[in-house]
């Protein structure tokens, strides 16, 4: 079956999903194309559950610091609470329902599938092929890097997908991989009485930032009670049925754990994506886009695929500039005044503060990036109702 469209969209996270439902209230023919849930990883099993996740561990260990601080108290940490409100109130038992109504209502057609790029201005589907007029916006995101470990292949071992989905934490696990999320992982179990395991193939976790906050996670990793292996990998995997066993590549320590969560990083599948019809590399880490997010004529990218880091607000950042060089769109000239209320309002008007008392345009606020994904959204949909 052939289509015609004004654009494509394959991958619907939050940035594929901003960009469909602005070009399609802005009166553009859209199809968004997605195989996982509408929404991505985000609100399913990344920033929402997570940060949940983090919440509560944080009271736990709040909590901890009556007896020292305040007077007496006694917490028990209840495993079901978390899992049940991350089922029922985030994810809807990881239903999109809600996510795709929404996009329906704004005009949006969708389509179930995997979309894959097939030349220019032209995106397969299984048998069907869709042609855009103006053009293509792939969003489709990252892959978790399964580690080539002999042994690994063929077990149950967890991704982070499976940490924030599950209904009860293990007894004890390894996580392989001290960056963002096993560092963030390890230490939401560990306050939820697992024994955790972190290996890390180089010298200190967070390797990516500065040395010191690879430090400062250690340290408070170690505070909770998590044994930290740094400098080591794994160069054996065996799973016996009940239990994993890591040894490591240094002859070392051999750890042992119900559980392994690899979190040894994320890539793009470019070759699935089809890169090689539009003229890019199929090796490439990444899309290289412009300073519009532009890749080439009637074809832009956004959002983790095009190796700028792998966050939500920038993302929605990238969908932003995407949407504005697509049809163009126009604003008010001049921001007047903002109100901001809740517990972290004064955090959100702190940069419209800025803002006004500088006079800047309404239409340059949407390029500023806000680090916290849920300010960024919301202070863009306030800006989006003065249009």
């Amino acid at each position: 079956m052939n289509q015609r469209t004004d654009v494509v969209v394959p991958g619907l996270g939050l940035g594929g999903e901003y960009v469909a439902g602005a070009l399609a209230e802005a009166g553009l023919d859209v199809v968004g194309v997605e195989a996982g849930p509408v929404g991505g990883m985000c609100p399913y099993w990344a920033c929402v559950p997570s940060k949940m996740m983090v919440r509560a561990c944080c009271l736990l260990a709040e909590a901890g610091s009556v007896p020292v601080l305040a007077g007496g108290a006694a917490v028990t940490a209840d495993s079901a609470k978390v899992s049940g409100r991350i089922r029922d109130e985030a994810t809807d038992n990881w239903d999109d329902r809600v996510a795709a109504d929404r996009l329906a209502a704004k005009g949006v057609t969708l389509v179930r599938g995997t979309g894959r790029l097939a030349g220019p201005h032209r995106v397969t589907v299984g048998d069907s092929t869709i042609d855009a007029r103006r053009g293509v916006v792939p969003a489709t995101g990252t892959q978790p890097r399964i580690p080539p470990v002999p042994g690994l292949m063929g077990t149950p071992y967890w991704t982070d997908r499976d940490a924030m989905a599950t209904g009860k934490p293990p007894t004890s696990m390894i996580v392989s991989g001290g960056g963002a999320v096993g560092v963030e992982v390890a230490q939401v179990f560990a306050r939820s009485r697992c024994v955790v395991t972190v290996t890390e193939g180089q010298d200190r976790l967070l390797a990516r930032e500065e040395p010191e906050v690879g430090d400062l996670a250690e340290q408070a990793l170690r505070t909770d009670g998590v044994r930290v292996l740094t400098g080591v990998r794994a160069g054996q995997i065996a799973h016996d049925g009940t239990t994993f066993t890591v040894r490591l590549g240094d002859g070392g320590e051999t750890p042992h754990a119900e559980r392994l969560l690899a979190a040894t990083g994320r890539h793009a599948d470019l070759s699935a994506l089809g890169v090689e019809t539009v003229g890019l590399h199929l090796t490439a880490a990444e899309v290289p886009t412009d300073g519009r997010v532009r890749v080439t004529e009637g074809l832009w990218a956004i959002g983790d695929l095009t190796g700028r880091g792998a966050f939500t607000h920038v993302s929605m950042y990238q969908a932003e500039m995407a949407v504005r060089n697509i049809p163009v769109q126009s604003g008010p000239e001049a921001e007047v005044g903002a109100t901001s209320a809740g517990p972290s309002g004064g955090e959100a008007l702190y940069g419209l503060n800025v803002a006004a008392h500088a006079e800047v345009p309404v239409d340059r606020l949407p390029d500023m990036i806000y680090t916290d994904p849920t300010f960024r959204r919301t202070v863009g949909a306030a800006l989006g109702a003065l249009r």
